[in-house]
């Protein structure tokens, strides 16, 4: 199966520690950010990747020559931001025939069970399969409201009034009817003009293992003291 790791974002919020390095190569507990995504694709049977990069592209293409089989990683540079949308739709291609795709966010440190998650997209068939959270601060996430068998029926990103606060993790099963419904232009974000549109075809898969957002500051220290890592196998 393959997976979008979408990382070209500056990571302006965890400044200094990205003005030399893209946040995806951040340590967590002295292990970067990516080699930890790398082994949760290789735990959940993901063999192949795209990686989108923007800024301080070097240091990720080293590691990757240095720890991975090239054919089975690939990355994209952007000189300018497509948008988390944008990304998926020039590079739909990759897909080819694909029924079903993973997009994860690379600034989410997680364990959840995307076994489970795979299990109910291939299940109920959407458009598309979120992993959902709840969060303390609503007005800043993408929010969702379901109905009593999960499917969304709304999607309202960064809302003043928020429905409710089970979020979008940045974790989704994508297939061709989402990517089809990505607008044109550019940039093209996921949260703001993509999901929005498919209410009703989508499928909401709770999360209640580790997951943490570490764009910020305060949850990238937290996740120094809070990360489990990942089970033994």
């Amino acid at each position: 199966m393959k997976a979008f790791l979408l990382a070209a974002g500056h990571g302006t919020r965890l400044r200094p520690i990205t003005e030399t390095i893209p946040k995806c190569m951040v340590p967590i507990r002295g292990v970067p950010l990516i080699a930890i995504w790398l082994q949760c694709c290789k735990r959940f049977a993901i063999d192949e990747l795209m990686i989108n990069l923007h800024s301080h592209p070097a240091p990720v293409r080293e590691f990757l020559r240095q720890h991975v089989d090239g054919k089975r990683v690939r990355v994209v540079e952007e000189p300018e931001l497509l948008g988390s949308g944008g990304t998926l739709r020039a590079n739909r291609d990759w897909i080819g025939s694909d029924d079903h795709f993973w997009v994860f966010y690379a600034d989410v440190l997680n364990r959840a069970d995307l076994e489970g998650m795979l299990g109910v997209h291939r299940e109920r068939g959407m458009a598309a399969t979120l992993g959902v959270y709840q969060v303390p601060d609503p007005r800043r996430c993408g929010i969702v409201t379901t109905s009593g068998n999960g499917v969304i029926e709304r999607f309202l990103e960064k809302p003043e009034h928020p429905p409710g606060n089970w979020a979008f993790s940045g974790l989704m099963i994508g297939t061709p009817e989402m990517l089809a419904a990505i607008p044109d232009d550019t940039p093209a974000d996921i949260g703001f003009h993509v999901l929005p549109k498919l209410v009703g075809r989508m499928v909401a898969f709770p999360i209640r293992d580790y997951l943490l957002d570490i764009g910020t500051m305060e949850n990238y220290q937290t996740a120094q003291a809070t990360w489990p890592g990942f089970p033994e196998a």
